[in-house]
């Protein structure tokens, strides 16, 4: 069968489309769609929260109310009327912040690090140090505080006179400790103070009398907390337990955790305790992992959870302390024990570690992690917001606001926020850029929202949006939903959620559009004589392509068969289309080509090599896209393979003849006259040169022979040696006595270069 060209591309996808209803082919139209969590995190909010279980709403407000001069925040409390204290170190401070963000340093101590604060009811604050250090009693001077309150933020924290004035701090409780973690005031004044490196708690009277509360075996009690019951929650550092004592002293191992280290507490109204931990547990070590070497009062940007050094010495000596979920790995976890004590886990990070956790307006709990400084609402079992980004590495500490909401504590910087307690009025969403990979037309958007939802799109040809892009276009949901921008290859959505009733909310984002389509590429092609493919099965649905991925092509097994000939070859397609192929021949020196095979949908093809006269030959494979395009809009690509040879013929031997000849030395005794067979054949290819030749002299090995010239390159080769014969022979068994023992049997086979072979034999008649 012989087709010129144009008919030969014709009858290519004519049939191709013929045969689309069979295929798995792939969609003209395609679609961008985002509404998993994981998906949106890649995008960019501004007064967004992500939800977990998929879509965007309005976040809670949030803002910076005052960045202080310490690195670390450690620990806050809040009094009646709203105002802050922070507890900070690099330098160590104890900061008064107003509800409108102005600070006052009221407490500098001698110690490097003030770890802990509370308020009681009367604003009195307890402030604990490390290392080494003590609980202080920090109590304002009434005259003295009306006089501060009048000065600003920055005239107050660089006159050290002012807060001496201001405020009066004495030792309050030293308790012989290496650290001091957390503490906590019941309804009768008491102070508990946790501690290290004996895991012991103390509890301090109201009248300034304080005895051993409790004693663990772990090295640390890290976190206290208080029941609706009156007793006392602990967290420890070592083998990560949650006790319950009593306000007797008697304590109950509630939850071992799996986590080492238990980093936060809270408890709700109903009993419920939440606890976060962090870090792998170690059975050869039950201390902190990593500790921060704090040498001078100095600030420094190094986040906790790793060896920093302050700055050089000039005021204490290099004392080791550990910080909060230091050398942590792995993630954080939180667990809520229920008043009957069933444990159970709510939330868990591979990424996050949990520094604080406390209650929003609504009951959530909502958590502060680092060390990407989010703040999580965990509103059930793997159910959970991720509310806001600080701009602070960790958020470390919370406590009440006015009217509902909650300050937050950063560190890296030392920062303190206000969240909530209402929602932002607006907020902004950026999904992250799209490639399409192909230069596309962009259509409508289908949209799942709630209340007021305004969306954006815009488009391009390089990756970076800044790089002249289109401008934002408003998308109208309520009028088909056009994106109206240009054709390109990238695309990218803004949402805009606005305040109202009901509450915003954005649930999926869907985009569909049509890549140009791009003719095939047909990168290789193999042609290998002497072998056959096996078929490889095919499975329903395994060519399906995610666009923009490239296509996994498993060669063909194959096996050596001297009568196939095999061809193989790769092609790609930009757009991800399915392929049809058809293959054809030429020999050389003719004009037309010949079809061997069409209605490929293999990337290979096995055939008798016998349909192929010797000679040299060119493939050529076209590739089409007709099933995955309507009739008219399919494009193809062809490519020729190198030429090739093949040559089914053996050669021929001619002029095969073989003599004894005698020993010419006249010293050889008469019985060894006759010691070598003169063998001559030639051998004829009528395609290929000769490979090489062999012979075998009376059933024995084969021997390699050279050709006369020694050269073997061409068609015709003529041979020309001699062969020892063995000296002695033994003599025939009786029955073949009448065999005649000098007979000799040559037999010679010759090879042309396609390893076709061809075999011939003489035999010489002893006297």
């Amino acid at each position: 069968m012989t087709l010129d060209r144009k008919t030969l591309l014709l009858s290519t996808l004519v049939f191709s489309v013929l045969t689309l209803s069979s295929l798995s082919s792939a969609e003209g139209t395609r679609t961008w769609e985002q509404s998993k969590f994981d998906e949106l995190t890649k995008g960019t909010p501004k007064g967004i929260a992500l939800r977990s279980q998929g879509g965007l709403e309005l976040a809670p407000a949030f803002k910076a109310l005052t960045t202080t001069p310490s690195t670390y925040i450690w620990s806050i409390a809040s009094d009646s009327a709203g105002n802050i204290y922070a507890a900070a170190g690099a330098p160590a401070r104890v900061y008064r912040i107003t509800p409108d963000g102005q600070t006052i340093a009221i407490f500098e101590p001698q110690e490097l690090q003030v770890q802990s604060l509370v308020v009681d009811k009367s604003g009195i604050v307890y402030a604990a140090t490390a290392p080494d250090g003590k609980v202080y009693r920090l109590e304002a001077n009434s005259a003295e505080t009306g006089k501060a309150a009048k000065s600003s933020s920055k005239e107050s924290l660089s006159n050290k006179s002012s807060f001496k004035k201001s405020w009066s701090a004495t030792p309050y409780f030293d308790p012989g400790s290496k650290y001091i973690w957390d503490m906590v005031l019941d309804g009768a004044g008491n102070l508990y103070v946790a501690t290290g490196d004996h895991g012991e708690i103390y509890k301090v009277a109201a009248n300034g009398q304080h005895s051993l509360f409790f004693k663990s075996d772990e090295v640390h009690i890290r976190v206290l907390a208080l029941d609706p019951k009156g007793n006392l929650i602990a967290g420890s550092d070592g083998s990560g337990l949650i006790y319950r004592i009593a306000p007797n002293g008697d304590a109950f191992v509630l939850y071992s955790a799996p986590k080492k280290e238990i980093t936060a507490l809270a408890i709700d109204a109903a009993g419920n305790i939440y606890a976060a931990g962090a870090g792998e547990k170690h059975p050869e070590s039950a201390s902190p992992q990593m500790s921060i070497t704090l040498t001078a009062p100095v600030p420094n940007p190094v986040a906790p959870g790793g060896t920093i050094t302050l700055g050089p010495a000039s005021a204490a000596p290099a004392t080791p302390f550990p910080a909060p979920g230091a050398g942590v790995t792995g993630g954080s976890e939180i667990y809520r024990i229920a008043p009957d004590g069933a444990p159970s886990r709510l939330w868990t990070s591979h990424e996050d570690l949990v520094y604080a956790l406390a209650f929003d307006q609504r009951g959530r709990l909502v958590a502060g992690t680092g060390n990407r400084g989010h703040i999580f609402a965990i509103n059930g079992v793997d159910d959970f917001t991720d509310l806001v980004k600080a701009s602070a590495t960790q958020i470390t500490a919370f406590a009440a606001a006015p009217g509902g909401g909650l300050y937050s504590s950063g560190s890296n910087l030392g920062k303190i926020f206000v969240l909530g307690p209402g929602p932002e009025s607006e907020g902004t969403y950026e999904s992250d850029v799209f490639d399409a990979h192909i230069f596309s037309s962009w259509g409508r958007a289908s949209v799942r929202s709630v209340g007021a939802v305004e969306l954006y799109a815009r488009s391009g040809n390089v990756d970076n949006p800044d790089r002249n892009w289109s401008h934002w276009t408003p998308v109208n949901l309520s009028a088909g939903s056009a994106l109206n921008v240009p054709s390109a290859r990238f695309v990218q959505w803004k949402a805009v959620l606005r305040a109202g009733n009901p509450a915003p909310r954005l649930d999926d984002v869907l985009l569909y559009y049509l890549p140009k389509n791009v003719a095939p590429e047909i990168d290789e092609i193999t042609v290998q004589p002497g072998y056959r493919y096996q078929p490889i099965p095919r499975v329903t649905g395994a060519d399906t392509q995610i666009a923009g991925q490239p296509r996994f092509e498993s060669p063909p097994p194959s096996i050596r068969d001297h009568d196939s000939i095999g061809v193989r070859w790769s092609a790609h397609d930009d757009n991800d289309d399915q392929f049809v192929f058809t293959v054809y021949y030429r020999g050389d020196g003719e004009s037309r080509w010949l079809l061997l095979k069409n209605n490929l949908f293999d990337r290979f093809y096995s055939f008798d090599a016998s349909l192929m006269p010797d000679g040299g030959y060119t493939m050529k494979v076209i590739a089409s896209d007709a099933p995955s395009h309507s009739p008219g809009d399919a494009l193809y690509a062809e490519r020729d393979s190198a030429r090739f040879e093949v040559d089914n013929t053996p050669p021929v031997i001619d002029n095969l003849t073989a003599a004894l000849e005698s020993n010419s030395k006249e010293s050889d005794s008469k019985e060894n006259a006759r010691k070598q067979i003169h063998v001559h054949f030639r051998a004829t290819d009528s395609f290929s040169p000769i490979k090489r030749a062999e012979y075998s002299l009376d059933g024995g090995e084969w021997q390699f022979v050279e050709p006369v010239g020694q050269l073997s390159d061409s068609k015709t080769e003529d041979y020309d040696f001699r062969v020892s014969v063995p000296q002695s022979e033994a003599a025939p068994p009786p029955m073949m006595a009448n065999n005649t023992a000098s007979d000799h049997v040559v037999v010679v086979r010759a090879y042309d270069r396609f390893d076709n072979l061809a075999i011939a034999k003489t035999v010489i008649r002893g006297k």
